[in-house]
């Protein structure tokens, strides 16, 4: 099929994080400005420098059967519940083929991860070290697959359009909106289930961050050790969880009359190649993936009137995301509604850009701008309209969001957003 450049809408959403397990608990944890951040209780952590992280508010063996749980890493297990919400949120009733509204060619997936299946390695090696090759699980190659979540949603739905895992570190699940989105514009797909996960909270991750000095070590006060934008934030706080979303050719969804949350403008991309895991200091890399958006789109920087920042809490890179806003946006941004939502859901690695591109949706549908906890003392250099203390109200009219995520290796991915 020859390429199209068709309207990409998006129609369902789906979650589970650190603040509920599934969209409308995370969106109410957002607004409420609650910290999903909390002590580790394992053993297996006691030793560490980091005793912290965002576990995931609902356990996935308590709403998966236990005879598929135990086919699928956590990770799988995430993108699955996820996108389960999601497929049933855009109004579908069954896989493609069962439900006539979509043919199975036609649809695709492409979720992320930036980690993939790590904790079943790592535990996998365990037990071959403790129990011997023969009691090795027989799944373990599937589990730790990165592909693994993107296959088993693709299973799930029966997409045979492509089923599709780009990894690029924690703008992961950004990217894989954003090839979504291309599936559908040059013709290869109609539908796309597309989203990012990420499970790795695990002694030995949490060791290597932590002696990068990439994590906070705030353990004493877990929910205020995430803390963007903030004089004292000393790093990330790890997370866990999906999100997904449901797009769709905006000819597909009228003809099935489905419900609409907002128009996807497009993506921008850059590399930073400047360090393998530090953001290059002057947004230089950014900015361009923010004007490589603006000039795909030909959106103006004075429709921008939300962003949710990538601002994980990291002394360089939150700076160095708000130079790039600046050099970009200009004076515009002084009226842009900047939320840092890493502050409560934590980071989910490659999983952020999936639950954050949920929360910029909803941002736009709900006209509300989530806010920015544990600031207590705004760095100078922070140039912006930071959200904080209460959710603040979104104008009216057609009105454009942008959700930015970064990752480690220079990776840049911006994605844009449009009200219906």
């Amino acid at each position: 099929m020859s390429p199209t450049n068709r309207t990409v809408v998006v129609t369902g959403i789906g979650a589970t994080t650190p603040l509920g397990g599934d969209s409308a608990s995370t969106w109410e944890g957002l607004l409420a400005g609650r910290s999903g951040v909390k002590p580790i209780e394992s053993e297996r952590f006691a030793d560490l420098p980091v005793r912290i992280a965002a576990v995931a508010a609902v356990d996935p063996a308590d709403v998966l059967p236990r005879p598929l749980a135990r086919k699928l890493d956590r990770s799988a297990q995430f993108a699955l519940i996820a996108a389960r919400e999601a497929w049933a949120d855009a109004g579908y009733k069954a896989k493609a083929g069962e439900d006539e509204s979509v043919a199975p060619e036609r649809l695709g997936t492409v979720i992320a991860s930036g980690i993939g299946g790590v904790t079943t390695l790592l535990d996998q090696y365990d037990v071959l070290k403790e129990k011997g090759v023969r009691r090795v699980s027989p799944h373990t190659v599937p589990m730790l697959m990165p592909n693994g979540p993107s296959a088993n949603v693709g299973l799930e739905v029966n997409a045979q359009a492509g089923v599709h895992t780009p990894v690029s570190a924690c703008a992961s699940g950004a990217e894989a909106i954003g090839y979504a989105v291309e599936m559908i514009r040059t013709g290869r797909a109609d539908v796309v289930v597309a989203g990012g996960t990420e499970a790795a909270i695990h002694p030995l991750p949490v060791a290597a961050f932590a002696n990068m000095m990439a994590m906070s070590k705030n353990n004493d006060s877990p929910q205020t050790a995430s803390r963007p934008y903030d004089k004292a934030r000393d790093g990330f706080v790890l997370g866990e969880g999906a999100g997904v979303v449901i797009l769709e050719s905006a000819e597909h969804a009228a003809a099935r009359g489905a419900r609409v949350y907002c128009e996807v403008l497009g993506q921008g991309l850059s590399a930073d190649s400047h360090h393998i895991a530090q953001p290059e200091p002057t947004g230089r890399g950014v900015a361009a993936a923010m004007q490589n958006l603006l000039d795909n789109t030909g959106m103006k920087p004075s429709e921008v009137v939300h962003l949710n920042a990538h601002a994980t809490s990291t002394p360089q890179g939150d700076i160095a995301e708000i130079k790039a806003l600046r050099r970009v946006l200009g004076d515009d941004l002084d009226h842009v509604a900047v939320s840092g939502t890493k502050s409560m859901t934590g980071h989910l690695l490659g999983g952020a850009g999936g639950i954050e591109t949920v929360a910029t949706v909803l941002a736009l549908y709900k006209r509300l701008a989530p806010p920015t906890i544990n600031i207590d003392d705004l760095d100078e250099e922070v140039d912006a309209d930071i959200v904080r203390g209460e959710p603040r109200a979104l104008p009216e009219g057609t009105i454009s969001a942008i959700n930015n995520s970064f990752g480690f290796g220079g990776h840049n991915v911006v994605l844009a957003f449009r009200s219906i």
